[in-house]
């Protein structure tokens, strides 16, 4: 896991910058929409990278492919449907993922497929890049544990009283199993074939769309 392909390091700090960026960001604006303004009161309904990233978050993912940004603040009680609301603010970030993967998807088809600018390959690589990150960031938040976005979006459906109990005892419980599935490769043979069915979707869709438009 350890790298220092700074090549490859070069390539993937924009593109991290922006995923984590607008993923914390969608989480603030989704929660400032149903009635929390905690996110906007603390700076984070911004593109500012510094509001959102976490230095040592962010030299982890660089170095270990593991890392994280700076948590976004939401006060429960200024929802009205606390137990939904926060669901919808928690699926927010991975889908602003999904979103920019699709728009870089858009870009990068054409440069690929006809090369239709000069220095098109290395655009096209910093968007591959862009695509493949934001794929990840979105599957992987969506696993069910603790403190990832999914633990917070599946817990939802159960019981009140189960729900209550997951979020008070499960969270470093959570966190400790989602270590122990990274360590032994668990999470990749998880996730690795959702993240490839979503890069072919998306290249399934912009080659359609492409088709009808040329």
């Amino acid at each position: 896991m350890f790298n220092f392909d700074i090549q490859g390091m070069l390539i993937r700090i924009p593109a991290l910058l922006l995923a984590f960026t607008v993923h914390e960001l969608f989480h603030g604006l989704t929660a400032y929409v149903l009635g929390d303004s905690t996110a906007k009161n603390d700076g984070r309904l911004s593109l500012n990278p510094i509001r959102h990233i976490d230095l040592i978050g962010f030299i982890f993912i660089l170095l270990f492919r593991f890392g994280w940004a700076k948590p976004v603040m939401v006060n429960l009680s200024n929802l009205k449907n606390p137990k939904w609301d926060y669901a919808l603010i928690s699926v927010a970030g991975p889908l602003s993922n999904i979103i920019m993967a699709f728009i870089g998807t858009m870009v990068v088809f054409p440069l690929v497929t006809f090369g239709t600018i000069a220095g098109g390959g290395i655009v096209a690589m910093l968007l591959t890049e862009f695509v493949f990150i934001n794929i990840v960031l979105a599957v992987f938040n969506m696993l069910p544990f603790p403190p990832l976005d999914g633990s917070k979006f599946f817990s939802v459906w159960l019981p009140d009283n189960l729900y209550h109990s997951f979020h008070a005892n499960f969270g470093r419980v959570g966190f400790l199993i989602l270590i122990v599935l990274m360590i032994t490769g668990t999470t990749a043979n998880i996730i690795g074939p959702i993240i490839n069915a979503i890069f072919t979707a998306l290249i399934g869709i912009a080659n359609n769309i492409y088709s009808v438009m040329l």
